[in-house]
Formats: structure tokens, sequence, C-alpha cells
């Protein structure tokens, strides 16, 4: 298989829990390639109308992972021409392969950049679902699968031809990992380095532990892994996972019951995360129109979630 070009980015895309900070952190230790981390920004902000793709500029000079990444924007680049322009700055931050991780938005991924090479990264929704209450994204597993929904939906939209797209999945990954990397890099035209291995030494993970796939098995009562299968068995058949049992779809009032519970759940978490003032501060200002104060508020929450995360 060729090597994938040096001007032409590698996405690694997967649902937010999927492992792909994982990943970056493997790929990134090959002398090979640059892994700068989420890139979700080069397609969040732009839209395609009649005239062709427009990025909102405010929002995306807004967009903290953007503003972390100290890019150079010329003021008169717009539209593919910005994202490309966008791409070709990172790209030049280091050597190797450029590799971003993308977690949405395959449509426009696909429409802007056709010709990169895709790494599809895939992790059972019962366990993404289940990690996405730990981040206090939702209250419950039913609204927990809810992005992985989103980003694999989204796949569905696009058609790479198959020599562009590697499909692994995190299970696999955390079985045989020299296996998959190798496989891994074979894909992207590069020899396998054993610092693959070793990414560990430089970062705040730990090293690969396979217990960590599949745990839904054991923590997810029967109830909460067929609801789950309620909401994405079609999705998770086609992903090459196996429903566990007959899927659930809630009537009315379970349907308000979880809602209701995620929602406490998720004010709770942000309640010890954020503190009282900065919470109901940041909502008061959301509420009463204070567009510069409840922004300067969510900066400061944004700078304390990124400060829990790994």
């Amino acid at each position: 298989m060729g090597s994938a070009s040096s001007s032409s980015p590698i996405f690694v895309f997967g649902a937010l829990r999927s492992g792909t900070t994982l990943l970056r952190l493997m790929l990134k230790s090959h002398p090979g390639i640059q892994s700068p981390g989420e890139a979700d920004f080069l397609f969040d902000h732009i839209e395609r109308d009649g005239d062709g793709w427009h990025y909102d500029r405010d929002a995306l000079e807004r967009d903290r992972i953007l503003k972390a990444k100290n890019l150079t924007m010329q003021a008169e680049t717009q539209g593919a021409a910005l994202a490309v322009e966008m791409v070709e700055a990172m790209a030049a931050l280091a050597p190797g392969l450029l590799s971003l991780n993308i977690h949405r938005n395959a449509p426009k991924m696909q429409a802007l950049f056709p010709d990169a090479k895709i790494i599809h990264l895939l992790r059972d929704p019962r366990d993404v679902a289940r990690s996405s209450i730990g981040m206090g994204w939702a209250g419950n597993s039913y609204f927990g699968v809810d992005h992985w929904v989103g980003t694999e939906a989204g796949w569905e939209d696009v058609s790479y031809p198959e020599e562009q797209v590697l499909t692994v999945y995190f299970e696999e990954l955390m079985a045989n990992l020299e296996v998959e990397l190798t496989r891994i890099c074979d894909f992207l035209g590069l020899g396998f380095e054993p610092a693959m291995l070793k990414y560990y030494e430089n970062s705040t993970y730990g090293p690969p532990d396979p217990s960590i796939a599949q745990k839904w098995r054991e923590k997810a009562s029967t109830r909460e892994v067929a609801l789950i299968e309620g909401r994405c068995g079609p999705l998770l058949a086609a992903r090459g996972y196996t429903l566990a049992g007959e899927p659930a779809v809630p009537d009315g009032l379970e349907l308000a019951r979880l809602s209701m519970q995620s929602r406490i759940k998720r004010w709770q978490f942000n309640l010890r995360r954020y503190g009282f003032p900065l919470f109901f501060g940041q909502h008061a200002a959301r509420v009463f129109g204070l567009k510069g104060l409840a922004r300067k508020l969510a900066d400061r929450q944004e700078e304390i979630r990124i400060a829990s995360l790994k």
C-alpha cells in the first residue's frame, strides 16, 4: 500500500471516549508522524451554501482548541482555502505525516479533504456511553450514547474509497497492540516503531490495559444495556458488534425519568467541578443576555474542564 502524502492529512475519526487520544499518543511516538491533537475546529464552524464554503470567523477564532495551537490565519483567506491553510500550518509545525483527531462532521471532512487517509476508530458504544457519564456529558447511559450515535451516523453519509480507510477497533487495539499498530503503520506506508508501545513514558496515560475494554459486561445492568441497544442497535450491529439481548425503547414515563435523571446528575457534576458561583453565574448571564460576561465565565469553565483532562 502506498505511503500517505506528506501534504495530505491523516484523520483519526472516532467518537469522543473511543480512544482517539490514546491512539494519538501512540502515533505521536512514531518519528515519522506528528500529531498535534484534536482539530474539530476545521469543520465545526464552516458551512456550505450556493456560493461555496464559509467559516463563521468569530466562532472559529474563539475556538479554544484552535487558540491553543497558535496558528496564524490570513484575514483574506476564506472558506475551503482557509481549511487547507490551517492544515498546512499545522503540518509545518514538525516533520512527519500530519495526523489529526476528528470526532464529528464526517461529510464536511470528506468534502474538504477528499484525498485524506482515514483511520476510523471504533469502540463499543456500551462502553462509550458509560464513559460519557464520568466526563459529565450525560447523567445516564441512555443519553451518554448520543455522541457515539451522532459520530457514526455522520460516517454513514460518506463514501471514501476502500484504500483510503482503515477501520481499527479499540478492543482489538488493546488486546493486540503491536499487531494493530503494525497494521496502522502499513496503511500509512511506514514501518512499525517499538517506541509506539512506550507512549506512556511521555504522557499522563498509563501502559495499555486490555481490561478497560468491554467493561459494560460487568458494570452495566441488563436494563441499561437494553436501553443503549434500543437507541443504537442497527448502528451497533453495522459496526460489527453483537447485541446482548432484546433492545428496549422507553415509554413516555421512563423517558421523562431518564431525561430528568440525566439533567440533575449533569448539574451535580458541574457544580462539583466549577463551584456554585461560576456554574450558576454563567447560566444566569446567558438567561439575561449578558453575552460578554457569559462568554468570559464559559471560558473560565473551559479552562477548568481542560485542566481536569489527561
